[in-house]
């Protein structure tokens, strides 16, 4: 018989970081309907609000101060609340403050300022963070798609303008087509194991793998289908064909977010389900996972395209497109090396580490962009940053810092990601992705450090509006990225404790 689970069993009190987000976004939607369009600060500083208080409860729990729940699973085990998901809760909501920081202004630019920009940046936030507790991948694909859908809506928040419908109609086309791998991935996995729970799913590719049962093949197959799914959400080659014009004409203050969260989403969700529910699947006797050797080669080819492409590109939303590409790729190597049970824990912490860096190099990258581009949105050139830096000359020294970080240079918070990333992989002997990493850094370092010549050493108008908000957002990027590359032990104690055991 049926039996109804009660609220003990449950134990909603461990996902209570995300049960509240969740509730709170719901909330301001009816408060908003009694604020005037004429006061929509207001629904700002209450989105900031709520996303302070989420990102206080993440903290408390991270740091073991206040235990939610009983500090294990909730919901049947759907939702895993331990020391992983922690971090990818705090880096994402650090993510959204910045984002709405660098809207505010921008969207009063372009006469968009609508309330459910804030509402739709909530829901997103809220689907990467239950992506990062997922225990179960029907969760995984709801949680995707709570990312994903407020996103496709944000690309087109311009309309009419039809960069941005075009922008919007690309993603969400892809988006959907990706999700239907996905879908697929997870009914041939279930069709191999009879589950879809990470903890069953490693027990039950245990057993297949001891008695060298056909359903591995079918195994296999479904893996490789939610890799390809997962895949298009990082931008990873070859899925990565939507991310340049998407990036392109999209609103810029939510490519400056959307960059960001999308990625932490998507690598969370693929660090629990290749490490916590496939790390066992091996082949041949081997002690690697049989996924290990696809996801380093296309790192590899992730890492290769994006840089090299990177360096034709005029457009700064365009190059960043590509940027974002190649930081994939090395996100993807410390993917890859967790397939190597002896070295699972720490590519996880050096996956979270990079994730924490590039959240306040890369939403800082675009906060500039958004202070020089126009309200039609031209002037995103990489003509835009000449002489940038005799006009505003803490705009470009912050600028300059992000493209350092961006490229890996040591004092930055890049450099030390890079580094937990890189030795991962030498630790899981992929030595070989590890040396192309290292090269393709010496490619990127080319386009990044162009704009910096051109901010310092080329002449030209270097125009910019950098309003209080925007300012806010660029010196805290600035000072994380700084911070994190100056005292590195800041993230590796973030990190420190993080596994893939489930609960706390």
């Amino acid at each position: 018989m049926f039996s109804v689970p009660d609220l003990s069993d449950l134990n909603a009190g461990a996902a209570l970081p995300a049960i509240f987000l969740g509730a709170y976004a719901c909330l301001l939607m009816i408060v908003d309907l009694f604020i005037p369009r004429t006061r929509k600060q207001i629904t700002v500083a209450l989105t900031l609000v709520g996303l302070g208080a989420a990102l206080a409860l993440s903290l408390l729990a991270l740091g073991d101060v206040v235990e939610f729940g009983d500090g294990a699973v909730a919901f049947g085990g759907m939702y895993v609340a331990d020391r992983f998901s922690d971090a990818v809760n705090v880096t994402v909501l650090i993510t959204a403050i910045l984002g709405v920081l660098v809207a505010y202004n921008y969207l009063e630019r372009i006469r968009r300022q609508r309330s459910e920009y804030y509402y739709l940046l909530l829901f997103t936030t809220l689907g990467v963070m239950v992506m990062g507790a997922a225990g179960d991948l029907v969760i995984v694909f709801v949680a995707l798609e709570l990312l994903s859908i407020p996103l496709y809506i944000l690309s087109g928040f311009r309309w009419p303008q039809e960069a941005s419908e075009e922008s919007a109609l690309k993603y969400f086309i892809l988006g959907a087509f990706s999700s239907g791998f996905l879908v697929y991935g997870i009914a041939l996995v279930y069709g191999a194991t009879g589950t879809t729970d990470f903890r069953a799913l490693w027990q039950s590719i245990g057993q297949i793998v001891a008695d060298d049962a056909s359903s591995k093949y079918l195994l296999l197959v479904g893996t490789g289908l939610v890799l390809v799914g997962l895949g298009f959400k990082v931008a990873a080659v070859p899925f990565h064909m939507w991310t340049p014009d998407v990036y392109q004409g999209a609103p810029t203050s939510v490519v400056a977010y959307m960059s960001v969260a999308a990625k932490i989403g998507g690598f969370a969700a693929l660090a629990r389900v290749l490490g916590a529910g496939m790390g066992n699947l091996t082949l041949g006797g081997e002690a690697a996972a049989a996924w290990q050797s696809t996801v380093w080669i296309i790192a590899a080819l992730t890492m290769i395209l994006g840089n090299v492409v990177a360096i034709v590109q005029s457009d700064l939303k365009r190059l960043l497109a590509y940027s974002s590409i190649a930081h994939a790729g090395y996100l993807l190597i410390g993917v890859a090396a967790v397939g190597t049970p002896a070295v699972t824990d720490e590519a996880v912490r050096a996956v979270v580490m990079y994730l924490v860096a590039y959240a306040f190099t890369n939403v800082g990258a675009f906060a500039v962009i958004i202070a020089v581009e126009k309200d039609d949105a031209s002037n995103t050139g990489l003509d835009s940053m000449r002489g940038l830096a005799a006009r505003q000359p803490l705009l470009a020294a912050s600028m300059a810092v992000f493209m350092l970080s961006l490229t890996g240079i040591p004092l930055t918070a890049g450099f030390v990601g890079k580094w937990f990333v890189f030795k991962s992989a030498v630790a899981a002997d992929l030595i070989p992705v590890a040396v192309i990493g290292v090269l393709t850094s010496l490619v990127s370092a080319y386009y990044y450090l162009r704009i910096v010549w051109y901010m310092y050493f080329e002449q030209g108008k270097g125009e910019a509006y950098v309003p209080a908000p925007l300012a806010w957002a660029i010196s805290i990027a600035t000072v994380g990225t700084l911070a994190l590359g100056i005292f590195p032990y800041l993230l590796s104690d973030l990190a420190n404790g993080i596994t893939l055991a489930f609960g706390r």
